[in-house]
Formats: structure tokens, C-alpha cells, sequence
């Protein structure tokens, strides 16, 4: 009798042991953050064939084919074109929000012309350096200027990309431009400082290609 109730406490005993005591728990295991949908969805983009190239189209930027909204400039197919310079206002990608007081966008132009190709790699006098940097945007190299220009109350700055390729004269320009915001009473407040406008369209930049 006395060997059987040793043997239930003990058979009792190992059946609440198996009860309680559990496996340690696995470290969940980790993941790497995926992207979100907006992030990996492709960018639309804009392809022109005639003049052959591509660019990205960036969230907050909008796509025209036209160069008529700054003061300082003559709209022409490159910033600091001479009067006679011929050539081709392609496209621009325009910060959303530029307005007056503070106006920042992308543009591409081009040009066959024999005069425009001779010296399309040629620094505007206001260019700094005097001899441009060389760069590479996907692979094709550029030469690469800043310029800027004032007047009365009104600025342009500019960082002009220029490059020869398949006998045709490109020029990338990142405008921002504007008013002193001071001039107006009482102090107009810019959509944007100008750091970030300029770093946006270093951004957009990055979406240029040229196609063969």
C-alpha cells in the first residue's frame, strides 16, 4: 500500500512538472522594413523621342513645356542663352508651391544649331568657376557651372548642367528664383526656402537619362 501511494505522488509529480514547465519562446524573428507602396510604385516619367532623353517626374514637382515665369530670364531654351541663340525649351519640372516670392524648377532644353553646339559648353560670364566642373549624370559626362543675376528686387540663381551628345547640345538648368521677401509690407513669407528648392531639384536631377 505504502509502495503504491509513493508511486500515484510521484506519477502526480511529473504530470504537474510537464504542465508548468514550458520550451523557452523563440526570438520572433526580424524582418527588415519593406518599403511602402508609394515608395516602391516606379516614379511616372517623361520620355521625349525626339530630343531622346528621360526624366522622373518627383512627387510635389509638375511637368510643362515652357519657360515663361521668371523675371530675370528670357525664357530661352538655356539660362544665360545669347539673344541669338537657337535652340529648344524641351521641358520643366516646376516645384509645387513656387509662386513669386520664391520659384524653383528643373528645365531641359536642347540644340542642333551649329553655333549653339560650338559653344555649348562655354561658361556664362557671371559663371563660377570661370571653368566648369565635370560631372556625370547616368554615365554621360557634363560640364557643371553656377550663375546668378539680380535687378532691382529680383534674384535668379542658377546650376547649369551642359553636355555634347550624338551631335546635339544640352543644357539642364536648376532655377530658383525670385523676390526679396523683405520688399513687401509687411514681409512676404516664401512657399519654400531656397536650400530646399535647391536640394529638390538635385533630387529630380538624378532622374535625368539620356537615351542613345
Amino acid at each position: 500500500m505504502k509502495w503504491l501511494l509513493l508511486s500515484v505522488l510521484a506519477a502526480s509529480f511529473f504530470t504537474l512538472c510537464a504542465c508548468t514547465s514550458r520550451a523557452p519562446a523563440e526570438p520572433a524573428e526580424s524582418t527588415p522594413g519593406e518599403p511602402s507602396a508609394a515608395t516602391t510604385a516606379a516614379r511616372p516619367s517623361y520620355a521625349d523621342p525626339q530630343h531622346r532623353f528621360a526624366i522622373a517626374i518627383p512627387a510635389g514637382m509638375t511637368l510643362r513645356h515652357d519657360f515663361q515665369r521668371s523675371y530675370l530670364d528670357n525664357a530661352a531654351w538655356k539660362a544665360f542663352a545669347a539673344p541669338a541663340s537657337q535652340g529648344t525649351p524641351a521641358v520643366a519640372l516646376v516645384l509645387d508651391g513656387s509662386n513669386k516670392i520664391t520659384a524653383a524648377e528643373l528645365r531641359i532644353g536642347t540644340s542642333e544649331n551649329e553655333n549653339a553646339v560650338a559653344h555649348c559648353l562655354d561658361v556664362p560670364d557671371s559663371g563660377v568657376p570661370s571653368k566648369a566642373d565635370a560631372v556625370s549624370l547616368a554615365g554621360t559626362p557634363f560640364v557643371r557651372f553656377r550663375a546668378s543675376d539680380a535687378a532691382m528686387s529680383h534674384y535668379l540663381d542658377v546650376e547649369g548642367y551642359r553636355a555634347m551628345h550624338s551631335g546635339r547640345c544640352y543644357a539642364i538648368d536648376l532655377i530658383v528664383n525670385g523676390t526679396r521677401p523683405e520688399v513687401y509690407d509687411p514681409p512676404a513669407t516664401p512657399p519654400f526656402d531656397r536650400a530646399t528648392a535647391r536640394q529638390k531639384l538635385q533630387d529630380a536631377l538624378q532622374g535625368f537619362r539620356l537615351q542613345d
